[in-house]
This record gives C-alpha cells, sequence and structure tokens, in this order.
C-alpha cells in the first residue's frame, strides 16, 4: 500500500489468491509447460479484481507468499486500487500455482498444482493471528463478504474463514457464497470432475446456511441439493438467500424461498477461456446490488455481461470489463 487514500472498500473478497497455468487448448499444462499460460487468478482475487474495475470498492483478504507471484498481485491490487490491509505475507511457503487444462471450447479442468516447496501454500496457511482489527476496519464500512469453499479444505484458512464470517455476522455484513467446488483443494488425486463426498459435504453446508447470497452451478447444486431449482434450495437454507444457479452458456436461473424462480437466457459470447467467468459474473452482480439500482433482472443482466465477455480473453483478471465495455456488449 501506498500513501494514496482508498475508497472505502464495499466488497470484501475472502480466500485464495494463485497463479492459473493454463495449458495449451487440448493439452496437458504439466506436459506442456512451454506452450502454458501464466495468468494470476483465484475466485477471491478475481471477484476483487472485476469489482474495482466496475467501480465498486473491494478489499482483499488472504495470504500471499513472498515470491515473485505475490509481488505481481501486490502490483495488480495496487493497480486496480484493490485494499490490502488485512493481506498476509507468508516466506516460509510459496504462493499457489493452478494447473488448468482447457478444452477446445475453453472450458477448463483444475488438474494439480505446481511450486510446493514441502510445507504446502501460503494460502492454505491464513491464520487468524493479526486479522482481527484490519478485518474489523474493513467490515465497519463494507456491504457483502464474499467467498467460496476453498479455505475450507485447509484446517488453517477454515479457522480464518470462521472467524470472518463471524465477525460478518455481527457488524451485520451481509455474506455471499460462491460455492467454487474444486476436488482437487481437497484431495491432490481426487477426480476433478468429482462432487463432495460425504465428510467434505459436512464441512460446506454450514457455510451455505450462512449466505444471504449463494451462487453455483447445475453441477454443485445437484450434488450439494439434488436440485436445480433455486427457490426449492433457498428454503432448505437457514437465511432463505438469494440462490443463483448458473450454466455456462445455457440459461441462467435464480430465486428466493418465498418467491418466484426467474430465468434469463446468458449474453452470447465466442469463448476462448472460461476461467474466472463465474467470478466476473459474482463481482457484477455484487456490483449491482451494492448501486441498490433498478430491478434484479437487470443486475443478472449486466452480470451476465461480465462473464461472457471475460470468455474472450485468456486468463481470468486481464479480460475483465468496465462499464463501458458492459454497456457496450449489452
Amino acid at each position: 500500500m501506498n500513501g494514496k487514500s482508498q475508497p472505502a472498500p464495499l466488497v470484501i473478497c475472502f480466500g485464495e489468491a494463485l497463479m492459473d497455468r493454463l495449458g495449451p487448448p487440448g493439452g496437458d499444462p504439466a506436459a506442456n509447460a512451454s506452450l502454458c499460460e501464466d495468468r494470476l487468478g483465484g475466485a477471491p482475487a478475481n471477484v476483487a479484481c472485476a469489482l474495482a474495475r466496475l467501480g465498486t470498492a473491494s478489499a482483499f483478504v488472504g495470504r500471499l507468499g513472498c515470491d515473485a507471484i505475490g509481488g505481481a498481485f501486490a502490483r495488480l491490487f495496487e493497480a486496480r486500487g484493490v485494499d490490502q490491509t488485512a493481506l498476509q505475507w507468508d516466506a516460509e511457503r510459496p504462493s499457489r500455482i493452478v494447473l488448468v487444462r482447457r478444452d477446445a471450447e475453453g472450458e477448463r479442468l483444475f488438474g494439480g498444482f505446481a511450486g510446493d516447496r514441502g510445507a504446502g501454500f501460503a494460502d492454505q496457511a491464513l491464520t487468524t493471528a493479526g486479522l482481527t482489527a484490519p478485518l474489523g476496519a474493513l467490515l465497519a464500512r463494507a456491504r457483502w463478504l464474499v467467498l467460496g469453499t476453498i479455505p475450507l479444505a485447509s484446517p488453517g484458512a477454515a479457522h480464518a474463514l470462521w472467524m470472518a464470517v463471524r465477525q460478518a455476522a455481527d457488524a451485520g455484513v451481509a455474506l455471499a457464497v460462491d460455492v467454487n467446488w474444486r476436488p482437487v483443494f481437497w484431495e491432490s488425486d481426487a477426480d476433478p470432475a468429482a462432487g463432495p463426498t460425504a465428510v467434505q459435504l459436512q464441512q460446506i453446508v454450514p457455510l451455505l446456511q450462512q449466505a444471504h447470497l449463494l451462487k453455483c452451478t447445475v453441477e454443485e447444486a445437484r450434488w450439494l441439493f439434488g436440485s436445480v431449482d433455486p427457490g426449492a434450495i433457498s428454503a432448505t437454507l437457514a437465511r432463505g438467500p438469494l440462490v443463483v444457479i448458473t450454466d455456462g452458456p445455457r440459461p441462467l436461473r435464480w430465486g428466493r424461498a418465498k418467491g418466484d424462480n426467474a430465468i434469463l437466457q446468458p449474453s452470447a459470447a465466442a469463448a476462448v477461456d472460461s476461467t474466472g467467468a463465474g467470478d466476473a459474473f459474482m463481482a457484477g452482480l455484487l456490483h449491482g446490488l451494492c448501486a441498490a439500482e433498478g430491478p434484479l433482472l437487470e443486475h443478472m443482466r449486466v452480470a451476465s455481461a461480465c462473464g461472457a465477455l471475460v470468455c474472450l480473453g485468456a486468463g481470468a483478471i486481464d479480460p475483465q470489463p468496465t462499464p463501458e465495455q458492459v454497456a457496450a456488449f449489452l
């Protein structure tokens, strides 16, 4: 952070920041390193950067290694205006590199990691030590805390996540949960297309019960709830949240426990790489909800456009759109 004043953050993004190593379309990133593209990513970092580009102030809470990747994130956050006051640094563990396979249509699977020196990755070691005060200061000015399930896969990060959830509840800050199920973060040899086990569900479901906004894919909805009906899913959760179910280029669904479900055909785009599309969607939706102007349908249209525009370029962060680009696309 430099001495420049920062706008009060409205959305706090909690969790992992990492490097996506994108394999060549149809190729293996572990076997074709010279053909890979390295792009900064990680769902919470993606959302924070996308929000800032849209004009909604954001903060990132996570842990990075004292390495080139960490330095690149610090410069990116500074350039975008993302608040870093609750960012932790790890001198022992490196920032995580995720190996991403892409098919010919740009769809991706997360197939493992690179860079581990034997002690795990920095994001796994996110700690409550020294976090309470800076997080509390951010929450005093925030409207939303957004996070996913990946920190639950590591005991230390899970403990920090639950502390953040409790602090947000005490501060009256709404919780947005993007399921963002990635089995390889839980078990290194897991099938990238597998759903959560019964034990993993026991760790995930209590977090979903705290959500005011829940975003998931069709596959995640089936795994977690056995349903793709947003209203029915909302009715099973303690806070009756707004539930949004995405399905790539297919219709988007949303609804609440006490209300009608709605459907929107998302914006069409010729995908180059779908990495980060869901994070751009989440940022677009939170951007609209923070503005508190216009109907929910319009917020969904903007969110859908944000997701589609990210698919037009490689990586999760570089293609994130400005408000002017979203307006032109719509």
